[in-house]
């Protein structure tokens, strides 16, 4: 029988099939010194035994869970106040990781329309390279984005992600002070990772990419993730342009001409320099 790892508690993993099943791992995992992990697909047998992990398409570290499918960046815009160059750095360890970002972002109604109408420009430059954009009040299409899928959750400290959690299930009752916190700083006070349903989906209760950073990553797979940078690729003079000290560079070019936000250009000098 197939299922789907959806809480791991100690040895116990809790598999969703054709009910639930308290199952214990074969001892031939730790000989080959594989763990199985929280959103696994996996063969469990009659007497609720793991018998074979099926081949993943991803995993993290932190929270320690397989086959993402997307990546959910609250955003905010104000206390604490945006930050590109987190935004960046985020989209682009979830792009390196084989995570599609979704980015929310929060707390517009603390901003004047004159300070929205300065971080517009931002918005409307992520929603136009490709990625998926929403303000925290669209909840009737954040909704939408979880059906199907496994999910995870990360950005700023205090930006707003288990009040989002707490409107989209009311149930969940989420601490919004507790839980903001361990964004940034990893005290979640839960102990296990486990799978929530959510609008038709699963959603990790654990926060996101707490031990992932771009130390992972060579300076190539870090141009290669700022995903607009690859349209322009092969319009550059060298195949393998680093986009930076090149005379004739259409990356450069699309930076001065605007086409391409200054901000993503100067975060990615910053990341392949650290």
């Amino acid at each position: 029988m197939i299922g789907k790892i959806i809480k791991q508690i100690s040895n116990d993993y809790t598999v969703m099939a054709d009910k639930m099943h308290i199952c214990k791992a074969r001892g031939k995992f730790r000989n080959m010194k594989i763990s199985p992990l929280v959103g696994d697909n996996v063969v469990i047998s009659d007497e609720d035994y793991i018998l074979e992990i099926i081949p993943r398409k991803n995993k993290l570290k932190r929270p320690p869970i397989a086959n993402v499918d997307k990546a959910i960046i609250i955003t905010s815009l104000r206390k604490p106040d945006f930050s590109s160059n987190l935004l960046d750095k985020l989209l682009t360890i979830i792009e390196f990781n084989d995570i599609k970002p979704v980015i929310i972002f929060t707390k517009q109604d603390l901003l004047t329309e004159n300070e929205f109408q300065k971080l517009k420009p931002y918005i409307d430059y992520y929603k136009k390279i490709g990625y998926e954009v929403y303000m925290n009040n669209e909840i009737d299409k954040i909704k939408k984005i979880f059906k199907d899928k496994i999910s995870v959750f990360t950005g700023q400290s205090g930006a707003g992600k288990s009040t989002l959690l707490n409107k989209l299930n009311k149930n969940l009752n989420l601490k919004t002070d507790e839980i903001s916190e361990a964004l940034n700083r990893g005290k979640h006070t839960t102990r296990h990772t486990e799978l929530l349903e959510i609008e038709g989906g699963l959603v990790a209760d654990t926060p996101g990419f707490s031990a992932i950073d771009l130390n992972d990553m060579t300076k190539e797979d870090i141009k290669n993730n700022f995903i607009e940078f690859n349209k322009y690729q092969s319009e550059c003079e060298f195949s393998d342009c680093s986009h930076t000290h090149e005379r004739q560079c259409k990356v450069k070019e699309k930076v001065e001409d605007g086409t391409i936000i200054k901000s993503r250009y100067e975060n990615y000098l910053k990341f392949i320099s650290r």
